[in-house]
């Protein structure tokens, strides 16, 4: 049965603050609450639908993880695999030869990154010197952060990384033989059911998909089309609906993606990043009282707000997405206070 006084509660707040997108609760498979808001197109004033494409920036590095795990599985790398034994070590002049697989997954790897997100507030910025719609491939990110020296030891410490996602899907094209993209449109987005999400050109969006826009201040508003790059990959830029999201988390746990060693492992929590908060394989993951509290995903682009989690303790999913800038973080955090009355998220 729906909740009634979640959806209230979110759809208060959703009216409140203007909210842009939809929010999507299922607790055991069942509906708890959903809603949408707000305009996919704001010029064609076209309503945000439950079903409506968005834009989940670095969410869908868990996707990434899941395929370089599933190619681990086949037996066609080792998580401890170093990484410059496998692509072209002369590409990377500068980097360490000694950073792994696992590394790379865990943001430890050291390598440098094209958008450092502790000295960069906008990924914009890096438009003035490479335009964004020239980067369609994976390899055309390369000459942002191949010439640039390692940052830290590989494996000294967590530095969350973009640059080390690209190098991931470097990885999935050499070893399946196929592009990064259709590789996850074909073995994981096809394997949970999820046949409206993909990745798809920003100049060439289907139908149902929210254009991102970045609203300031006083309201005006801008397209967000100059201001990430034209086509997601490894690192983010995946568009999927709430539905969709929640058939990954079913996926994922209930081993239609991988095995149950393997699932477990890229649940594993890795690295300590502060406080109660660690990172897996793609994945962040909250503990509380020494026990997982929640998995989740997040993803942050001018015009791109997304959060998304699974609780396991009480089998909940939840997915928010919006087609701003902010919003997302706002609303997960309304479902966590109706979920668990005692949480601080």
């Amino acid at each position: 049965m729906p909740n009634k006084q979640l959806f209230a509660t979110m759809d208060s707040e959703a009216k409140a603050a203007a909210f842009s997108g939809t929010f999507l609760v299922k607790s055991t498979s069942l509906i708890a609450a959903s809603g949408a808001y707000g305009y996919a197109d704001k010029a064609g004033e076209r309503l945000n639908r439950p079903d409506t494409r968005f834009g989940i920036a670095s969410g869908c590095k868990l996707f990434t993880a899941i395929a370089v795990c599933q190619l681990a599985e086949q037996g066609k790398l080792a998580l401890d695999s170093k990484v410059m034994d496998i692509l072209e070590r002369t590409a990377f002049p500068h980097f360490s030869p000694d950073f792994t697989v696992h590394q790379l997954l865990t943001h430890s790897s050291g390598i440098p990154d094209y958008f450092d997100e502790d000295t960069m507030e906008d990924i914009a910025e890096l438009w003035t010197t490479m335009p964004m719609y020239l980067l369609r491939r994976l390899e055309d990110f390369l000459p942002m952060f191949r010439e640039l020296p390692m940052t830290f030891a590989p494996g000294t410490r967590f530095h969350y990384n973009n640059a080390g996602y690209i190098l991931l899907g470097l990885l999935v094209e050499k070893l399946s033989g196929i592009t990064f993209t259709d590789y996850v449109e074909e073995s994981i987005f096809g394997a949970c059911g999820m046949k409206d999400s993909g990745y798809f050109a920003l100049d060439a969006l289907p139908g149902n998909t929210a254009q991102g826009y970045i609203v300031k201040e006083d309201g005006a508003w801008t397209a967000n089309i100059y201001s990430i790059p034209v086509k997601g990959g490894a690192d983010g830029g995946a568009f999927v609906t709430a539905p969709d999201m929640l058939l990954l988390w079913e996926g994922l746990l209930r081993h239609k993606l991988l095995g149950p060693e393997m699932t477990a492992l890229l649940l594993t929590p890795h690295v300590h990043k502060d406080e109660e908060e660690y990172y897996g394989y793609g994945v962040w993951i909250t503990k509380r009282g020494g026990e997982v509290y929640k998995y989740h995903v997040m993803g942050y682009d001018p015009g791109v707000s997304f959060h998304s989690a699974y609780y396991p303790a009480s089998g909940t999913a939840a997915a928010v997405l919006c087609n701003q800038s902010r919003g997302a973080y706002r609303m997960s955090r309304i479902i966590e206070e109706c979920l668990d009355p005692q949480a601080d998220a």
